[in-house]
Parts: structure tokens; sequence; C-alpha cells
């Protein structure tokens, strides 16, 4: 058995779930930003990018990330 068959995922599912990772960051830090206190409120709290855009983001990263998990790696036919 060579070492290649002993693994469930090949170097671009990690490549996929990678950039999957990487656009849920990006995602939770479009949500970042200031926060309202008992004296001052913040409306940007109801901010477009905060309340529909980082969601959706987040959404499209976590879907390409279980993609990624669910790929089967291609196998190559050996000559024996």
């Amino acid at each position: 058995m060579s070492d290649k068959q002993k693994f469930a995922f090949d170097k671009v599912n990690f490549i996929l779930l990678a950039i999957g990772m990487g656009i849920v960051i990006i995602g939770f830090l479009l949500m970042t930003g200031p926060t309202s206190s008992e004296t001052v409120f913040e409306p940007d709290i109801f901010s477009v990018r905060r309340i529909k855009v980082a969601p959706v983001v987040c959404l499209f990263g976590f879907l390409s990330m279980i993609y990624a998990v669910l790929r089967k790696p291609k196998t190559q036919k050996t000559e024996e």
C-alpha cells in the first residue's frame, strides 16, 4: 500500500479547506466594527455590511469547506 492511499484527503482538498477557512475569517472580520454602549448608540451596528454581506460571506465559506471535505480525491491508475 502506497503512502498516498493512506490519506482520505489529497493536496487539493487541503487547499480548498484552507481557502474556505480564509473566506469564513474574512466574513467574521466584515462583522466587526464599533459597538454601542449604554451612553452612546452606534447606528453602524445595523449596517448592510454587518447584517447582510458578512453572514452571506461566512455561509459561502462554510459551504466551500463542506465541499472540500466531501470531495473525493481522484485515484491514479498504476501499472503492475
